[in-house]
């Protein structure tokens, strides 16, 4: 760390395997304090144990993001720790994807809480911590789905259009204090496709995810925003396989 960019405070939600876990690998190494949430604890523990053992400064607690109270805790954690909030990455996200047809009402419900509703608690606990504090920064994961629509990702598509409405929203609310930053990942390897429960979704999915990205490219894309200097706010970042066309 420099004195242009110092260690900072970040809070990273859907933290326990992924692209929440790579985030927290790249950050940790670039020396910044962490507090890792996810529901998985175990995992969770795990990695920060992990990261601690290497040099990082890494703490951990179990978080629900469909719980806006149990956000505003995870965040008040944070502040416990380290006495202030820099960066919330608001990682947490669902993608079981069906046709329309198949009317996996339960499934759009569980998308639209964690996709839509986890990244609105996470702002809503963060921001007047930022605000307090006089400045912050806001990283909500989107996906290229934030961008077009396909077959059988309807209402997954719906969830990532609305963090990147929100995303805009806030930064347009916020110029002067807050940076807010949209990242969006193309195919990336992580676990989101074992939620696939539809049989024909899922086998396409499969083929779909043939080129794929490491999930450390897009906690590269974190780290980069992450790092620019107080002046500068990376508004979104579209992160594709080179072989991808969508």
């Amino acid at each position: 760390m420099t004195a242009h960019n110092p260690a900072k405070v970040i809070a990273i939600t859907g933290a326990s395997s992924g692209i929440g876990e790579a985030a927290a690998r790249r950050l940790a190494a670039d020396g910044h304090r962490l507090l890792l949430g996810a529901r998985r604890t175990e995992r969770l523990s795990r990695l920060a144990r992990e990261l601690t053992a290497a040099g990082g400064t890494v703490a951990a607690e179990r978080l629900d993001v469909t719980d806006a109270a149990d956000v505003r805790d995870f965040v008040a954690c944070a502040r416990e720790h380290y006495g202030r909030v820099d960066v919330m990455v608001n990682n947490a996200g669902v993608m079981p994807l069906s046709p329309l047809a198949a009317l996996r009402t339960d499934e759009w419900d569980r998308m639209i809480d964690v996709n839509v509703r986890g990244v609105l608690h996470g702002i809503a606990a963060a921001l007047p911590v930022m605000r307090g504090q006089g400045g912050g920064h806001i990283v909500n994961i989107a996906s290229v789905g934030a961008y077009e629509v396909s077959p059988t990702a309807a209402v997954y598509c719906a969830t990532k259009f609305a963090v990147r409405a929100i995303s805009e929203g806030l930064r347009q609310e916020s110029a002067g204090d807050i940076r807010v930053t949209l990242v969006s990942p193309g195919v990336t390897e992580s676990e989101l496709a074992e939620g696939i429960t539809d049989p024909a979704a899922r086998e396409a999915m499969k083929a779909y995810r043939a080129a794929a990205l490491p999930a450390s490219a897009i906690a590269d894309a974190i780290a980069y925003a992450v790092a620019q200097p107080p002046q500068v706010d990376v508004n979104e970042i579209v992160v594709r396989p080179t072989a991808s066309a969508q």
